[in-house]
Formats: C-alpha cells, structure tokens, sequence
C-alpha cells in the first residue's frame, strides 16, 4: 500500500491512560519512521499537558464518563457518546486507520467499537490487574489485550488473544541514571532521596500524611525529600517546608518522572498501573497507599502484585490525615533506617520489572496491522 499507515491510540484523562501508549507510539515511529500517530483523548487539561510537546496528531472528544449511579446523567453520556462514535466513524471512513489500540478510560470507547464496526484491528492496552468498565466492555470488540500481570488474565477468560507484556515506559526509564536525577532536581548527592509522588494529578491524602511526619523524617541522617505534590496542593506543601529543617525539594508536577526514580533510594506513590511500572523499571522499593475510593479498589489489586513478590509495602488510605501518617511513618521510619531491607525490595522490584514492554507491544501491533495488508514492513 502507498498509503502511510495511520496508527490510533484512544484514551485518556490520567496520565496512566497516556503515558504507556506514548511509549508505544514511539516505538512504532521508530520501526516505521513514516507512521502517523493520532491521539482520540479527552478535553481534560492533563491530556493536553502531556500530549501538546509530542509532536502526535491530538483529537479531543467530546465524550463523558458514564458515572454509575447517578441516572440523570445517563442521557448527557449517552448523547455525547452516539456524537463521538459517528465522528469517529467520519474520520476513519476518510482516512482509515491501520491499527486502533484503546489504552483505556470511557475516550478509549468510541474510537475502539467504530474500528471493529469498520474492520480495523484494534487492541486494548490493560495495565490494571482489574479492568475498567471501559476495557471489559471492548474486550469483544478487541483482537487482542496487552495485559501487565497474569493476574490479570483470568478476568479476560474465553478470549482468544491475551497476552502478559507488561505496561510500557517511556524510554526515559531505560536509560535513567541516579546522579542526573539528582543534578535535575538540584537535590544532595550524598544523601539518600525519599519520593513522594501522587502521580500526574497528585494525592491530597498522601500529601497530608508526609507533611505530618516532617518531624520525624527530619531526624533521620542522611535523607531527603522530592516531593511532586500536583498543582492542587503545591502551594500547601511547599509552605510547609519551607522553614523546616527536613533537606527537601517539592515540585507540583514533572515531566521528568524516570529522573525522579532514578533519584530515589525509597518511594511512597499511590498504586496506578503505570506508576508502578516505572517503579519496578527502574527497581526501586516503594511504600503503596492505593487510591481508596475506586468501587472495584483495583489499585489495592494492583499493590498486591508488588507486596505479595516483596518488592512494596502496603498502607492503606484511611481518608484522615492522622491515621495515615501513624500507618505510613511506621513503615517509612524503619524502612529508612533499614539498608538491607531496601536492596531486598529494590532487587523485587527489579525483577518484576519488564522494560521492554513498549517493543513488545509495538511488534504485536504492527503485526496486526501486517496481517490486515495495512502494513507492509518495518524494522525490528
């Protein structure tokens, strides 16, 4: 075919709906450098943020959440849903997509079932042991899912194409190294390094609980803190730093998530898929305070794979300021104090970890675009 093969990634509004398929997307470019890469996301800010420096096509949807529950938002959902299907099914009957992959959230939806409609291969990316609504709901419509864990595998039971690659990281994570994570943040090279990170919105709860144990982190020698606290809360944080002895850095978001990792000897982060990807990328030991709220508590499932394998520590968000700083100091407090401990769980981490799940992922991709003719080399 002399068309140049149009490759869609559809989802968004967390950066764990962004970030694995940007690694993806770069890994096709880089076998198939005449590729087209689109983004089908949502209008939230944080898709805009992440994907306006890629150099990718971005198409906003004009889609909702279908908020289970509250009925008289179904209408809404279901309107803005059959607008966004039949844009979708304009655009990919003018210029018809190689490949579709749903990298998950209600934006993965529309693009994913017009392109099984259409006769497009499509994909799912499902980096949570616990699929979403979204992702079991296109599982049918999918020719394959791209899972993290085999946890996760029995919750796609009958379906033909499941296959464990990990979750993708960007490049970044690869090649990050300990002292250019330090120099980036401007942190102390002759001391340990505690991360605290919400992830791409932040997490007040998290946030709450470490700026509670200042006190106590301040006392123990030879460490210090890079907070990433998410816009929200970054006033707050950083005043309650700023004249405490405690040797920090806070920061409200970065686009430079590998050199934080890289500069971390121990981490306390929610538990999102893509989160811990990175985490286990890069090896690093890490206390888990999963997000409580969600009906299916599948980041609670998704902690579990790094606590079972020794590679994490479970505190489990109580919603009270309190209670979780007395949870999560215990842990931090002896971890900190604790070598042997952290080189046991980092070398956890590690093994856990899968790298080079982008390049796996990208080569099924492609594969599938080949055996629909849309494809008809690339470079391994």
């Amino acid at each position: 075919m002399g068309k140049t093969p149009l490759f869609v990634f559809a989802g968004g509004g967390t950066g764990g709906h962004l970030y694995p398929p940007l690694a993806v997307a770069s890994a096709i470019r880089e076998r198939l450098p005449a590729s087209r890469i689109a983004f089908y996301c949502t209008h939230r800010s944080i898709d805009r943020r992440i994907l306006e420096s890629t150099g990718f096509e971005v198409i906003p949807q004009d889609v909702q959440a279908l908020r289970i529950g509250k009925p008289w938002t179904y209408p809404s959902f279901v309107a803005a849903w059959i607008a966004a299907r039949r844009a979708c099914r304009r655009a990919f009957q003018e210029d018809r997509p190689a490949m579709v992959l749903g990298t998950g959230g209600f934006a993965s939806g529309p693009p994913v079932v017009e392109a099984h409609r259409a006769g497009i291969p499509t994909a799912l990316l499902n980096p949570d042991v616990i699929p979403g609504r979204a992702n079991r709901y296109l599982a049918s419509r999918s020719d394959a899912v791209f899972v993290q864990w085999d946890e996760s595998i029995p919750w796609f039971r009958g379906h033909p194409c499941v296959r464990v690659t990990g979750c993708p990281v960007r490049e970044d994570f690869r090649r990050a190294e300990r002292a250019a994570g330090i120099a980036v943040f401007g942190l102390r090279p002759e001391r340990k390094t505690l991360l605290v990170t919400g992830a791409s919105l932040g997490a007040r709860t998290i946030n709450e609980a470490v700026v509670a144990l200042r006190d106590e982190l301040a006392m123990q020698a030879g460490w210090q803190i890079l907070h990433i606290s998410g816009t929200a809360d970054h006033e707050s944080v950083a005043a309650a730093y700023s004249d405490h002895p405690l040797v920090s850095k806070v920061v409200a978001f970065t686009d430079r998530m590998a050199d934080a990792l890289a500069a971390a000897d121990l981490v306390v982060a929610r538990a999102g898929a893509s989160s811990l990807a990175e985490i286990t990328a890069l090896g690093r030991p890490a206390v888990l305070m999963p997000y409580p709220h969600h009906r299916d508590r599948h980041q609670e499932a998704n902690a579990s794979v790094l606590t079972q394998r020794g590679a994490a520590r479970l505190v489990r968000d109580q919603a009270n300021a309190r209670e979780n700083a007395g949870a999560l100091g215990r842990e931090l407090l002896q971890l900190m104090g604790d070598a042997s401990a952290l080189a046991r769980m980092a070398e956890a981490a590690r093994r856990l970890g899968q790298p080079d799940a982008a390049e796996v992922v990208a080569e099924a991709v492609l594969g599938l675009a080949r055996e629909a003719g849309a494809v008809t080399a690339s470079r391994g």
